[in-house]
């Protein structure tokens, strides 16, 4: 792909290329670069730095997200211009290039969708700034809870990265520290924002190893951590970490509502992303015989073809082929007594140009409380079983997305009052809708804010 890609740190005082440094590969397993991997005493000085550094003014903080999107989509940054970008996306993480730049897309509306996001998540009764004339009879002021926010960042799609911006939107200074395996849109996004004006005090690229990167959290003011359930598991107790785990995001249909006008709708909630986003769906549970619509959910999803991640109709996640046979043998190993409608075979499909594709699966459980309903993969994978009203809520907790395909309004009553269920969509919208100013698991001003009581008198000007 040309020249070897570094990726540095982004410090307070510029770029920083550590002395021990990791190598970047391609799907095929070729070095294409070298990543820094930073030490815990350039950490603390970094952090130190950060703190010590002003809060970016409100107006101007929002002018640079509103120039970083721009800058982000269009732009050459750190030596890469767009489309060299998406490539090198692609070609080390196996994402296709369709998904990047739907991704990057994203991101970029998230960014210029902040002066609205911002308000939205601040009470009613409150104010964004103490200068508002409400504070003189006394008001409530939307207040930072601390300074400095770390993002543990994830490689499977880009996307994760439209959550944090709304961090600094708040006026926190941010550390930034990159997956491994795909550091490039952390480092182009930080590019962006620093070119667009946010100082580097206020938002570095720190790349680390996982003891180091427990540094960066333990440091930080708030926290938020991407991964697996044993990522979640590590940091749940912490009340200043907000983990990004698995979603396991499922979809009911009832009998009231015929299944077949949405069931291209219910193959997408699987499938897009490459069925890699936590907002994809992992179960479908269905009131009455769930076969049918298992049968057709596997149709359409067998449909799918197997494309290398550069071929612009692609949409499966490439992997090495040793990493798919690993997944392969995980999902027969789980699958248990669970029924084989698509996928039962092998999900491994090995491309000639090389790395194999990670074939959708749909197998059948026999009851809403299998154990498999929990299971989520990084591929299409969806297990499909009955549902009856007598089962309640009960097999649709613990769901970062529930689209419920019904019309009881005391059902759906049951499952918005019900904690564990995080977003509730109604009707013919897909698990992985989402668009900017809608919260995704939450609004990070719930947590990232406070309000605080404050009254004012005003103070005549002295004379000159």
């Amino acid at each position: 792909m040309g020249e070897p890609i570094q990726i540095d740190a982004l410090g307070p005082a510029g770029p920083y290329r550590s002395r021990n440094r990791r190598p970047l590969t391609s799907l095929s397993g070729a070095q294409i670069g070298e990543i820094s991997q930073v030490p815990s005493l350039y950490v603390h000085r970094t952090i130190a730095a950060m703190r010590a550094a002003p809060v970016v003014p409100g107006a101007r903080r929002l002018d640079a997200l509103d120039t970083a999107a721009e800058l982000f989509l269009t732009a050459p940054l750190g030596g890469l211009g767009p489309d060299e970008y998406v490539r090198l996306v692609s070609t080390a993480s196996g994402v296709p290039r369709a998904v990047v730049r739907q991704s990057v897309g994203w991101i970029a509306d998230v960014l210029r969708a902040q002066r609205t996001t911002v308000e939205l998540a601040m009470p009613r009764g409150a104010v964004g700034d103490w200068r508002d004339g409400r504070t003189r009879e006394g008001a409530a002021v939307w207040a930072r809870r601390g300074d400095l926010f770390a993002v543990h960042a994830a490689g499977n799609t880009p996307a994760v990265h439209g959550l944090w911006p709304e961090a600094l939107a708040l006026g926190y200074k941010v550390v930034v520290r990159p997956s491994a395996r795909e550091p490039y849109t952390a480092f182009r996004l930080v590019e962006a924002l620093r070119q667009a004006g946010f100082p580097p005090a206020t938002l570095t690229l720190l790349p680390t190893d996982h003891d180091v990167a427990d540094v960066i959290i333990a440091e930080a003011d708030f926290a938020i951590v991407y991964g697996g359930q044993d990522v979640v598991d590590k940091y749940s107790a912490i009340p200043t970490v907000l983990t990004q785990g698995p979603g396991r995001s499922k979809i009911l249909v009832t009998a009231d509502v015929d299944w077949r006008d949405s069931i291209d709708i219910i193959a997408g909630s699987v499938s897009h992303l490459g069925g890699t986003a936590c907002t994809c769906a992992s179960a479908v549970l269905v009131e009455g015989d769930p076969e049918p619509l298992a049968r057709a959910l596997a149709e359409r999803l067998g449909r799918i073809p197997s494309l290398p991640a550069d071929h612009p109709d692609a949409i499966l996640t490439v992997q090495p082929t040793a990493s798919v046979v690993e997944v392969d043998q995980y999902l027969h190993k789980v699958a248990g007594d669970a029924r084989p409608l698509l996928g039962g075979d092998t999900i491994v499909d090995e491309l000639p140009s090389g790395g194999a594709v990670l074939r959708p699966a749909v197998h059948m459980v026999d009851s809403p409380r299998a154990a498999q309903l929990g299971v989520e993969l990084p591929f299409p994978c969806v297990w499909v079983g009955p549902w009856r009203p007598a089962d309640g809520v009960a097999p649709l907790r613990d769901s970062l997305v529930l689209t419920a395909m019904t019309t009881r309004t005391e059902l759906i009553d049951a499952l918005l009052d019900e904690p564990s269920i995080i977003n509730l969509y109604l009707g013919d919208n897909p698990t992985t809708w989402l668009r900017p100013g809608i919260p995704h698991d939450g609004y990070l001003g719930e947590v990232l804010m406070r309000t605080k009581g404050m009254i004012r008198t005003a103070v005549e000007s002295p004379a000159a």
